[in-house]
């Protein structure tokens, strides 16, 4: 299977800069994966799909602000892009320009806040940063000095940081919004619960590597990088409580995917936990959890259409639903439209 294979046209102009308002009147794809049938709606349309069998699997995850500007000694501006926390105040990251930042580099955001370059990390070509914070926390400080991380796609300036986030983030810790949570509104869900439908919480730390292009050929040769998953026990039971009852679980973005499939047995059971994830899912993955998907338009080539491509269970037929939504002018990437999987 080739990264070729997953190649479709996109013109620029598609490619949404700035999201829409408010967020549940962005355009809904539907498809239906028996009948191949593909409907228009907007978001909000949504809750007539959705019935009180069913239960919604969203990520809670909070972006942090993690693009920051420094200064070394000699004033020279370096700019980190915080990738994962390794443990407290210490993060990978990615520099640019990397070269100018060796081991051993101090770098000054504030008076209150500076960090060390102390070690290179391979893997992601980037380095291993310590911070030290003089006054309060690094999250406080993160909060005031950085931007939020949006895509190189994405050139305009994001006026309100929180519109990068969902309704219902509540753990930080993502360097990338789950970005199909962000359609849904405060009275978008209230209108499901009251509805009767179940909504179930998981937590994926969302690296930049999820929009790293492959790099290689041939897709099984693709190494994906690790990401931190927690399921509670609490929500394992409801879950697993619900699939034996023969309820639909919908994941809400393919981070909701990838931490349930990952925390999923053989034996179609969910376990709680804590852990990471290296999981890359392509067609020929048989899903263990997961019923249907909500999610947003992704970059062609990328790790996460040819998750979409397993879903639908034909990468021929993947492309001929992306090839209708640019033919309809929908809005594609992370500000984009949505599409729900049936």
């Amino acid at each position: 299977m080739k990264t070729s294979d997953f190649y479709y046209d996109l013109p620029q102009e598609l490619i949404a800069q700035t999201p829409v308002e408010p967020r549940d009147s962005s355009r809904l794809l539907v498809y239906d994966r028996k009948t191949k049938q593909i409907e228009h709606k907007i978001f909000h349309d949504i809750i007539d799909y959705l019935d009180e069998n069913d239960v919604l699997v969203v990520n809670n995850t909070r972006v942090i602000p993690a693009r920051i500007f420094g200064y070394k000694e000699t004033g020279a501006k370096i700019e980190v892009l915080l990738l994962k926390r390794t443990k407290l105040n210490t993060y990978e990251a990615l520099l640019k320009p990397a070269r100018k930042a060796p081991k051993g580099t101090v770098l000054h955001f504030s008076e209150k806040l500076n960090c060390e370059i102390i070690d290179d990390v391979e893997e992601i070509g980037g380095r291993l940063v310590k911070f030290n914070v003089l006054e309060g926390t690094l999250e406080e400080q993160l909060d005031k000095l950085g931007e939020m991380p949006l895509p190189p796609y994405i050139k305009e300036k994001l006026k309100d940081k929180e519109r990068y986030q969902t309704v219902y983030n509540k753990i930080e810790g993502s360097s990338a919004a789950p970005t199909a949570g962000l359609h849904f509104t405060t009275e978008l869900l209230d209108r499901i619960k009251a509805k009767g439908i179940k909504i179930a919480e998981v937590t994926l730390d969302v690296g930049l590597g999820t929009f790293r292009p492959v790099a290689v050929e041939n897709v099984e040769s693709h190494v994906m990088h690790s990401e931190k998953i927690y399921v509670n026990e609490q929500t394992a039971k409801m879950l697993n409580d619900a699939k034996a009852q023969g309820k639909r679980i919908i994941a809400v973005g393919t981070t909701s995917v990838r931490t349930l499939e990952s925390m999923t047995d053989d034996n179609g059971i969910l376990h709680s936990g804590e852990k990471e994830t290296s999981i890359f899912i392509y067609p020929g993955y048989k899903f263990k959890f997961v019923d249907s998907l909500i999610t947003n338009f992704h970059l062609p080539e990328s790790t996460l259409i040819m998750l979409v491509s397993a879903f639908v269970g034909s990468r021929e037929e993947t492309l001929n639903i992306y090839n209708t939504a640019v033919k309809e002018k929908y809005r594609f990437f992370s500000f984009g439209d949505s599409m729900f999987i049936k």
